[in-house]
């Protein structure tokens, strides 16, 4: 009788298989994800700055945290970095409402409330001219 060596089954050359469509698929999705984010932002830079007359209805953060994990000589090393996006709702003539994200660090400037001339491009507030109220 002749031996054919050892026969690992089925499964062992499924795991062979799908382990590297499962890599594949997610090397896709990050690629997919950087091409969206720097095409929103090259439209939101390419975009014509308006300038409108708002009221400021809610401002929120979000913070977003990110962890890298690797192994560097045998020694587990992490790495853990966050970073806070700010968003200003404004309200226009129209009762409109659109939230856009605070590029300009105006989140600190301006409270609920405020009324002007707020100048936006594409997703983004770039300015805000605070109306002075008379007395």
């Amino acid at each position: 009788m002749i031996s054919q060596g050892p026969s690992f089954g089925g499964g062992f050359d499924f795991m062979f298989t799908l382990i590297p469509i499962i890599i594949i698929i997610v090397f896709v999705i990050v690629i997919i994800g950087a091409i969206s984010r720097g095409a929103r932002h090259v439209k939101n830079a390419t975009s014509p700055q308006t300038s409108l007359y708002a009221k400021v209805i809610a401002k929120r953060m979000e913070v977003r945290n990110h962890s890298n994990h690797h192994n560097h000589n045998d020694m587990m090393h992490s790495h853990n970095s966050s970073r806070t996006y700010y968003y200003i709702t404004l309200e226009f003539d129209n009762g409109e409402r659109k939230e856009y994200l605070d590029v300009k660090n105006l989140f600190g400037l301006v409270v609920e409330g405020d009324t002007g001339y707020a100048a936006v491009q594409g997703e983004w507030i770039v300015a805000f001219q605070r109306e002075l109220e008379s007395r």
